[in-house]
């Protein structure tokens, strides 16, 4: 069978409001066990392999089977830091073994009156037979956006 060699790229940003200070959501992000609880756990896959250095150059894993599918990997490097105001990664995901994505990813903290504005923008590009899979991402992204909500309470 011949793989296709295909591309393409998908971009979104998404915006939250959380009820709680700055300082509050960047420990969500900034702390590893803050950040497993909404990103790395979760009743739907049993996890592989975790690797969390938060600091620029600094590397994550997140390896997962989900429960009766795909084994799924995520591989970032942060690539820029500022305390409470943003962070860059760049990140490549594959599933069962296969490269399917790579991503630049940002979150931008901003201290609003009702609490903090989080806003995600990211660009990915899409490789072969996962070429049409950036509307996935988006709604991945959605998803963990809840979780982190559900954690910040």
């Amino acid at each position: 069978m011949t793989i296709e060699h295909r591309l393409a790229h998908a971009g979104f940003t998404l915006t939250r409001d959380y009820r709680v200070p700055v300082e509050k959501v960047w420990q969500a992000f900034a702390d590893e066990e803050q950040k497993r609880s909404w990103f790395g756990d979760g009743e739907t896959f049993e996890s592989r392999e975790w690797a969390f250095d938060f600091r620029v150059g600094g590397r994550d894993v997140d390896e997962a089977k989900f429960h009766g599918g795909p084994l799924s990997r995520y591989e970032a490097v942060y690539t820029d830091i500022v305390e409470h105001v943003r962070i860059v990664t760049t990140y490549d995901m594959w599933l069962d073994g296969i490269h399917m994505s790579t991503s630049v990813a940002s979150f931008e903290f901003e201290q609003i009156p009702e609490g903090t504005r989080l806003t995600h923008a990211e660009h990915g590009v899409f490789f072969d037979k996962f070429w049409t899979d950036g509307p996935n991402r988006e709604e991945g992204m959605r998803g963990l956006l809840e979780a982190l909500g559900s954690r910040l309470g």
